[in-house]
C-alpha cells in the first residue's frame, strides 16, 4: 500500500494537479479576503491590477515558454543549456521594453491613468514585473523538464505566503490597497530570490544563448505569443470592456466573483495541460501521431467527464460559492441590479466547453501549428470583444457578457476540431470511450487500494 500511495504521490498528473490546486486554493482564498475587506473601489483596482498584470505576463512569457516546452522535450544537453539561456535573454529583453512603454504611458497621462481604475497596474506593475521574472522563468523551466516537484514548490511558496499575509492583514493590521501591492511586490521578489539561488531559472545559462536558439524560439513565440495574449484577453476582455463601459467599477467587481469561480474548474484543466503538452510534443517530435491521437482522446476523456462534474456542482450550490468568496454584500439588492448568480451559473455551463477547447488548442501547438491555434484565438477573440460592446452597450447587461462567453468558446471549439482533425484524424466517440477507460482503470485501483486497507 505505501509503494502505490509513492507512486501516485510521484506521478506527475498528481504533482501539477497538487502544484494548481495550491495556487488556486491561497489564490480564492487571497481573491475572498481582498473582496471581503476593500471597499468595491479599491477592490476594483486591485482586479484591474492583477487582470492588466496577468495579460502584460502572457506577452513576456508567450514569446518562449511554449516553444521552450515543446523543444527541450527532444533537445541534447548541450541545446538545453543554449534554449534555456535564450529563454532567460528573450524574457529579460521583452519584459524591459514593455515596462519602459508602461512608464511612458503612465508620464504622458499622468492626470487620466491617476483617475482610472488602472492607477495601480501603471504605478506598480513596472516593478512587480522585474521582480517575478526569474521565478517565472523557474517555472517554465521545470515544466519542459517535467519536474513538477520544484513547480509545487515555487507555487506554493509565492501563493502561501501572500495568503498568510492576507489573513494577518484582515484580522490585525488592515493595511491600504497600495501596501497590499507593496506586500505582494516583496514576497515575489523572495520567490524569485530562493529560484535564483537553487539555479531553478536558468539565469547561469543567460550566455549560452545564440542567434540560433533565440531563433528558434522566436519563430515559434511569434505564433504562440498572440495565442498567449489571445487566451488572456479572452479572460480578462470581460473586465477590461465593463471597466471603460457605462456600467461602472462596481460592475467590475461584481463580474470578477464568477470568473474567479471558473479558475476553479481550470484547476484541473491547466494541470493535465501541462503534462499533456511535453508529452504530445515529444510525440509528434518522434513521428509517432498516433501516439499524439491517443494522448489527446484520453486527456480530452477524463476532463470532459470531470468538467460535467464540477459544472453540475457549481451551477446548484451556485450563490453558496458567491457567499462563501465575497460574503453578503453582492446579493444586496441595494449594492447592484445584476443578479450575480445568474452570471454565476452561466459561467459553469462555460465550463463544460473548456476541456476540448483547450486540448484542441494544445495538440495544435504540439504538432507544431501553433499559427492555427493563433488564427482559432484570434476568431473567438473577436468574436468575444464583439459580443461584449453588444452586451454592454446595446443591452447593459452582465448576463449577455457571460453568454458570450459561452458563443466565443463553441466557435473555438469548431475551429480547433477542424484544424486538428485534418493533421490526425480525432473522433467525439473515441472521447468518451477514452474517458470511461480511464475512469474504469481509477475504479479499479481504488478497489485494490481499498483491498489492502481490508487486509
Amino acid at each position: 500500500m505505501y509503494q502505490f500511495i509513492a507512486k501516485i504521490l510521484k506521478e506527475d498528473n498528481f504533482l501539477s494537479l497538487a502544484g494548481n490546486l495550491i495556487i488556486a486554493v491561497f489564490g480564492l482564498g487571497s481573491f475572498a479576503l481582498l473582496a471581503r475587506g476593500l471597499d468595491p473601489i479599491y477592490f476594483a483596482q486591485w482586479v484591474l491590477f492583477i487582470s492588466g498584470g496577468a495579460l502584460v505576463e502572457m506577452l513576456r512569457f508567450g514569446v518562449t515558454n511554449n516553444g521552450l516546452v515543446r523543444f527541450l522535450s527532444g533537445a541534447s544537453k548541450t541545446e538545453s543549456a543554449q534554449l534555456i539561456g535564450s529563454n532567460v535573454l528573450i524574457s529579460f529583453v521583452t519584459t524591459l521594453i514593455i515596462t519602459v512603454l508602461l512608464i511612458g504611458f503612465k508620464f504622458l497621462f499622468k492626470d487620466s491613468i491617476n483617475n482610472s481604475g488602472y492607477v495601480l497596474f501603471f504605478s506598480w506593475y513596472p516593478i512587480l514585473a522585474f521582480v517575478n521574472l526569474p521565478w517565472n522563468n523557474a517555472l517554465v523551466v521545470m515544466q519542459a523538464k517535467m519536474n513538477y516537484g520544484k513547480i509545487l514548490v515555487i507555487k506554493a511558496i509565492n501563493s502561501g505566503l501572500f495568503f498568510l499575509f492576507l489573513a494577518l492583514n484582515y484580522i490585525v493590521f488592515n493595511l491600504s490597497v497600495i501596501e497590499l501591492v507593496w506586500a505582494l511586490i516583496i514576497i515575489n521578489l523572495f520567490t524569485s530570490t530562493l529560484c535564483v539561488i537553487n539555479n531553478w531559472d536558468g539565469l547561469k545559462f543567460i550566455k549560452k544563448a545564440n542567434k540560433a536558439t533565440n531563433k528558434t524560439l522566436l519563430n515559434f513565440g511569434k505564433y504562440s505569443t498572440f495565442t498567449l495574449i489571445g487566451t488572456n484577453l479572452l479572460r480578462n476582455a470581460d473586465i477590461l470592456i465593463i471597466s471603460i463601459s457605462p456600467l461602472g467599477t462596481t460592475a467590475v467587481a461584481l463580474f470578477s466573483i464568477p470568473l474567479k469561480l471558473t479558475e476553479l474548474q481550470q484547476i484541473p484543466l491547466r494541470s493535465f495541460a501541462a503534462t499533456a503538452f511535453p508529452k504530445m510534443s515529444k510525440a509528434s517530435l518522434e513521428g509517432n501521431i498516433k501516439k499524439v491521437q491517443g494522448l489527446f482522446h484520453s486527456y480530452s476523456g477524463a476532463l470532459t467527464y470531470l468538467f460535467l462534474f464540477i459544472s453540475i456542482i457549481t451551477f446548484v450550490f451556485a450563490e453558496f460559492f458567491v457567499v462563501l468568496i465575497s460574503g453578503y454584500q453582492y446579493l444586496d439588492p441595494e449594492t447592484t441590479s445584476f443578479n450575480i448568480v445568474t452570471l454565476v451559473r452561466i459561467l459553469s455551463v462555460y465550463g463544460l466547453l473548456l476541456p476540448i477547447d483547450r486540448m484542441t488548442g494544445i495538440g495544435l501547438d504540439s504538432i507544431n501549428k501553433p499559427n492555427i491555434n493563433a488564427l482559432k484565438v484570434i476568431v473567438m477573440l473577436g468574436a468575444n470583444i464583439i459580443g461584449d460592446l453588444i452586451a454592454v452597450y446595446i443591452f447593459n447587461s452582465l448576463e449577455l457578457v457571460a453568454v458570450s462567453t459561452l458563443v466565443f468558446t463553441s466557435i473555438g471549439i469548431g475551429l480547433g476540431w477542424y484544424f486538428l482533425n485534418k493533421e490526425c484524424k480525432i473522433t467525439s466517440i473515441e472521447i468518451f470511450k477514452s474517458g470511461n477507460r480511464f475512469y474504469n482503470g481509477l475504479w479499479v485501483q481504488t478497489k485494490v487500494l481499498l483491498q489492502q486497507f481490508k487486509v
